[in-house]
């Protein structure tokens, strides 16, 4: 496949293949309708022939070429294998074009430090698995581990150990670079409630800003259901990629663990700016 794709990937060759699949033509014909000299016709056709895509016909003094239409055809259904592939992960195109779109919309409303302080954002997923389950999937950090990173990327170091001043840590990688979070855990009750903060640091170990979330479980007919309040504060301007991420991520990661507990459903569809955490 890699030979053929790159046999058409010339303008002259594919001319040259369109040609013939009119009909057989000879290499002082292909020359005349292609504008080339006759010796690189021939070499054209010599790397189309290696490829599979034209026999040649000895006849007499003249070589004429036919297109062969197998290897045209399997191009075809590779390339309907890409479309069908594509189309079946669209929703990832446009999570990026939604997360650039949020980009632009923060970078005209940063124009200082703590431009987005005080900013609130609420999640909610009802969980078809007991609380228990979903607790242990927040604090162990395996389990923790298996989720709490978007599509790309690799959880290389994470904790919310469940007592007031515990370790919170959220550190994860992809080919591009690393990134971390740290803070603590100020309360917790289990299978019910965990209370932390985290900031997100930039390469230097500064704060870009903190979030402060709280996190409810409460048990339900269907499994349990998930509440998750954050409010940002220390809000640096370098932070905008982050905020705008954090609808986008957040909805990413609590999909990935309902995937980790059992199979869910959103019940508020995006995440709500404007509302208070839930307590």
């Amino acid at each position: 496949m890699d030979r053929i794709a790159s046999a058409l990937g010339d303008t002259a060759r594919w001319r040259i293949v369109e040609l013939l699949a009119e009909r057989p033509r000879s290499v002082g014909e292909l020359a005349e309708l292609t504008g080339l000299r006759q010796p690189q016709t021939t070499k054209h056709l010599q790397t189309l022939a290696r490829a599979g895509l034209v026999t040649v016909f000895p006849l007499g003094q003249r070589r004429v070429y036919a297109v062969e239409t197998e290897p045209l055809a399997a191009l075809a259904h590779r390339l309907r294998e890409l479309v069908e592939a594509t189309e079946a992960h669209e929703g990832e195109r446009d999570v990026i074009a939604r997360y650039r779109a949020a980009i632009e919309a923060e970078t005209a409303v940063a124009d200082g430090e703590r431009w987005a302080d005080g900013r609130v954002f609420s999640f909610e997923r009802l969980l078809a698995a007991p609380p228990d389950l979903v607790w242990r999937h927040w604090v162990d950090p395996d389990l923790l581990g298996s989720w709490w990173a978007p599509p790309s990327m690799t959880v290389t170091d994470c904790a919310l150990e469940p007592r007031a001043g515990g370790r919170a840590v959220l550190e994860y990688r992809d080919a591009e670079g690393r990134y971390r979070s740290e803070g603590r855990v100020h309360g917790a009750k289990e299978a019910e409630r965990l209370v932390f903060d985290l900031s997100v640091l930039d390469a230097a170990g500064a704060v870009s800003f903190t979030g402060h979330y709280d996190l409810t479980l409460t048990a339900a007919p269907d499994g349990t259901r998930l509440r998750l309040g954050l409010r940002i504060t220390e809000t640096t301007v370098e932070a905008v990629p982050y905020i705008a991420g954090i609808g986008t991520g957040w909805g990413q990661v609590l999909d990935h663990l309902a995937d980790a507990v059992g199979t869910s459903r959103n019940t508020t569809g995006a995440p709500t700016k404007g509302t208070e955490p839930p307590s």
